[in-house]
C-alpha cells in the first residue's frame, strides 16, 4: 500500500535521499527525455481495437521515457468510447476508477453541461490548473494511469500543458533535497472533506505528494506525484521546507520552457502515467461542442515503469 511506499524506498532506488550515487546515474539517464516535441511524443494508430505490435511498443517507449504518448488515429472518425477500454486494455492498464461524474462504464465524457450540486470545473469551460488525476483519493486508490481521447475540440481554446513529475524531483532535489523529504511527509498535503448539501461525500485526504511504491509487483519502485495548484481547499504542512518547495514546484509550472503543450484535434488523445497537466479555457460553438473521453486507471502502461529502476 502506498501508506508505506517512502518508507519501503530500497537502498540502492534513486529516490533514496541516502544513496546520492544511484540517484546521479538515474538523472543523469533521465536528461535526455526532459524537454520533448511532439515528434518525440507521437504515434499514428491504424486501428485503436487491434494495435499492431509496433504501435503498442512504440507507445509504451514513449510512456518509459516521458511518462506520456500522444496518438493519433489514421480514422479520426472512429468516436465510440469503447476504443478508450480497448486502449487500456491492451496496453494493460488496469482497474478504472469510478469517479464522481464519471459515467457508468467509469469514463467521464468531459464536456460543458448542467450540474447537480457541486460544481466541478472539468465539466464547464473555465481553466483547469495544474494537478495530477486524483489527488484526493485515498492513498490505496491513486491514479498511475490516463487516457484522454479527444472526440471533438473546442472551437477555440483548451490547449493542455503537461509536465513529467520526473523533471520536477529532479529541480527540487538538485536545489533542496530537504524539500523531497519535506514532500514526502506523510501529512505534506490534505484535501479537506467534499461536502454536498451537508453531506461528506468523500472523506479528507492527507499524504505526501511524491511516493514511492515499495519494491513489490511490475510497478515495483515507482515515482508518484500527488500535486494540485490550487490556491483553496489545500491544506499544506506548515513547515518552511514543505511551503518553500510548493512555492518553487508552482514557478516551475509557470515557466513556459519547461512544459509541453499539445491542443488536441479529433481522433488524437494522451496516454500517461499521471502526469502534471492542466488545461486552457476553451469557448465552443453550437457547430463544434468540445467532448473529451477520460478514463483514469489505478494501474500505469504496463512495461513503462523501467526506466524508474535502471
Amino acid at each position: 500500500m502506498l501508506q508505506q511506499a517512502n518508507q519501503s524506498i530500497v537502498a540502492d532506488s534513486p529516490f533514496s535521499l541516502d544513496d546520492n550515487a544511484a540517484y546521479l546515474q538515474w538523472c543523469e539517464q533521465r536528461q535526455r527525455y526532459s524537454q520533448p516535441a511532439l515528434n518525440d511524443l507521437q504515434v499514428s494508430i491504424k486501428d485503436p481495437y487491434q494495435l499492431s505490435v509496433d504501435e503498442k511498443a512504440a507507445i509504451v517507449e514513449r510512456c518509459k521515457s516521458f511518462n506520456m504518448a500522444v496518438y493519433q488515429l489514421r480514422d479520426p472518425g472512429i468516436k465510440d468510447k469503447s476504443l478508450v477500454h480497448a486502449l487500456g486494455k491492451q496496453l494493460s492498464m488496469k482497474n478504472l476508477d469510478a469517479n464522481i461524474r464519471a459515467d457508468e462504464d467509469s469514463v467521464s465524457s468531459l464536456e460543458v453541461r448542467e450540474q447537480a450540486g457541486n460544481k466541478y470545473i472539468p465539466y464547464t469551460n473555465k481553466a483547469l490548473s495544474w494537478h495530477t488525476d486524483g489527488y484526493y483519493n485515498p492513498l490505496e486508490k491513486q491514479i498511475f494511469g490516463i487516457i484522454m481521447h479527444c472526440v471533438r475540440p473546442a472551437a477555440e481554446g483548451g490547449v493542455n500543458s503537461l509536465l513529467n513529475p520526473e523533471n520536477v524531483y529532479i529541480r527540487l532535489r538538485d536545489e533542496n533535497p530537504a524539500y523531497l523529504e519535506a514532500l514526502m511527509h506523510p501529512e505534506a498535503m490534505t484535501i479537506p472533506d467534499n461536502v454536498e448539501a451537508g453531506k461528506v461525500i468523500r472523506e479528507a485526504q492527507s499524504g505526501p505528494v511524491f511516493m514511492i511504491k515499495p519494491p513489490v509487483g511490475s510497478e515495483a519502485g515507482r515515482l508518484h506525484m500527488r500535486f494540485s495548484a490550487r490556491k483553496r481547499n489545500i491544506i499544506w504542512r506548515d513547515t518552511p521546507d514543505t511551503l518553500n518547495a510548493v512555492d518553487m514546484i508552482n514557478d516551475l509550472l509557470a515557466e513556459e520552457k519547461n512544459v509541453f503543450k499539445v491542443r488536441l484535434e479529433a481522433g488524437q488523445g494522451i496516454i500517461c502515467n499521471n502526469v502534471l497537466h492542466n488545461r486552457a479555457a476553451f469557448s465552443g460553438s453550437d457547430a463544434q461542442k468540445r467532448l473529451l473521453y477520460r478514463a483514469r486507471y489505478y494501474g500505469a502502461v504496463a512495461g513503462a515503469a523501467a526506466m524508474n529502476n535502471e
